[in-house]
C-alpha cells in the first residue's frame, strides 16, 4: 500500500482539499499509472456535492485520466513501463454476466465498478479517481492513448468523447446521415467532431446565434437557431437522427418533431426531471427514442484509435490543481470552451492549496 496526494471532499469539509489517500500494491494483472492530466466532468460536482445521493468519504473524483505507466504486474501483456495510457469511467465489472460477455461492461448486471465512488469488490473501501497523483488499475480497464495526440486534450475523450461516440456508432450514424446535435457543450462539441468525421451531415441546434461560428469551426455544415420559428418549422421532418446532449429541463417533443419517418432520437444528456411526450410524437412517424451510457472498454479503445487516425481531441482549458473549485463554478455557468483539464503532474503536490 502506498500513499499519494489527491484532491477530495471529506466528512468535515465540503470543499475540495489536499488529502493523502492509499493506493493498493500492484497485483499480477495491475498497471500503476502516474497521472499527468485529469478532465473535469459535471459528474464530479454532482458526486462531491452529493446531488445524486450520499457518497462515501473521502470523495476523490475524476474519470478522464491520462498518464504514464510506471509499473506493471507479472501477468500484464498489453502495456509496458513508459506507455501513454488512459482510464475512463470504469475500472472493473463482474466479467461473468451476459453484457460483460458481449464486451458491454458498462451495462454489467451485477454492478460495474466506477472509477470513483464505488465499493471495492473485496469490501475494503471504495474507488477514488483521477484527481490524484497515481492510480492502480487492472489492465483490462486501461486504454492505450495514441502518441500523436495532445494528452491533455485526450483526457475528456474518456468520458465526454465516448458518451457521444458510442451512441453514434450503436444507432447507425454513418456517411450521408443527417443528424442534428442539440447542445454545443462538452458533449455536443465532441458529437459534432465525431459525426462530421464519420461523413454525416451535421446541423447544430442552438438558441444563440453566437454559437454559429463555433459550430461551423468544429465541423458542422449548418446551424439551426431554435428561436427562429420560421427556420425551425422549415426543418421539421428533415433529420434521421437527433442527438440530445442537454442536461437541463427542455421540451423534447418539440425537437423530436425535427425527425422524419423512422427517425431516431438519442438522449445522452441527463435531464433531472421526467419529460412529457405524446404517444402521437412516436406513432405518426414511427419514431424511435433511445439512450446510451458511456461506451465499453473495447469501444473506448476503438474511439481513441479513431481519434488518433483523424487527429480528434477535445477543446480544453488546462488549469492547475489549486484552481479546480473555481473551475467547478465556471462549469455551472457554462463558462468554458469546452472542457477543463487539470494539470495533475505539474501542479498537484504537498504544497497545493485549493482556492475557494
Amino acid at each position: 500500500m502506498s500513499q499519494v496526494y489527491a484532491l477530495g471532499v471529506t466528512e468535515s469539509q465540503k470543499h475540495l482539499q489536499l488529502i493523502s489517500i492509499p493506493r493498493r500494491e500492484v497485483g499480477p494483472s495491475d498497471v500503476h499509472i502516474h497521472v499527468e492530466y485529469c478532465g473535469i466532468c459535471h459528474s464530479d460536482l454532482h458526486h462531491c456535492r452529493q446531488e445524486w445521493g450520499d457518497t462515501m468519504k473521502p470523495s476523490v473524483p475524476g474519470h478522464e485520466i491520462v498518464g504514464k505507466v510506471t509499473q506493471i504486474g507479472s501477468l500484464v501483456t498489453k502495456f509496458k513501463v513508459g506507455d501513454s495510457v488512459g482510464v475512463g469511467c470504469l475500472v472493473n465489472s463482474c466479467r461473468e454476466c451476459k453484457p460483460c460477455g458481449h464486451s458491454l461492461v458498462q451495462y454489467c448486471t451485477k454492478g460495474v465498478v466506477l472509477t470513483y465512488g464505488s465499493p471495492l469488490t473485496d469490501g475494503t473501501g471504495h474507488t477514488m479517481g483521477g484527481y490524484s497523483q497515481a492510480m492502480v488499475v487492472d489492465e483490462a480497464f486501461v486504454l492505450s492513448v495514441p502518441t500523436n495526440l495532445d494528452p491533455a486534450a485526450v483526457a475528456p475523450l474518456l468520458c465526454a468523447g465516448i458518451t457521444v461516440y458510442s451512441p453514434l456508432k450503436h444507432y447507425g450514424v454513418k456517411a450521408g446521415s443527417k443528424i442534428a446535435v442539440l447542445g454545443l457543450g462538452g458533449l455536443g462539441h465532441m458529437a459534432v467532431k465525431f459525426a462530421s468525421k464519420m461523413g454525416a451531415h451535421v446541423t447544430v441546434l442552438s438558441r444563440s446565434e453566437g454559437k454559429r461560428q463555433q459550430a461551423l469551426a468544429l465541423g458542422a455544415e449548418s446551424v439551426l437557431i431554435t428561436t427562429d420559428a420560421d427556420a425551425f418549422n422549415a426543418a421539421r421532418s428533415t433529420f434521421e437522427f437527433v442527438l440530445d446532449t442537454i442536461g437541463d429541463e427542455h421540451d423534447v417533443s418539440a425537437y423530436m418533431d425535427l425527425l422524419g419517418v423512422d427517425g431516431t432520437y438519442i438522449m445522452v444528456g441527463a435531464s433531472p426531471k421526467p419529460f412529457a411526450l405524446s404517444a402521437f410524437s412516436l406513432i405518426m412517424k414511427r419514431i424511435k427514442i433511445g439512450g446510451s451510457a458511456v461506451g465499453s472498454i473495447k469501444e473506448t479503445q476503438e474511439m481513441l484509435d479513431f481519434c488518433g487516425e483523424h487527429g480528434i481531441v477535445s477543446d480544453v482549458e488546462v488549469v492547475k490543481a489549486e484552481y479546480v473549485e473555481k473551475a467547478w463554478e465556471r462549469v455551472l455557468k457554462s463558462d468554458v470552451k469546452f472542457r477543463f483539464v487539470i494539470d495533475v503532474a505539474g501542479s498537484l503536490n504537498a504544497d497545493t492549496v485549493v482556492q475557494v
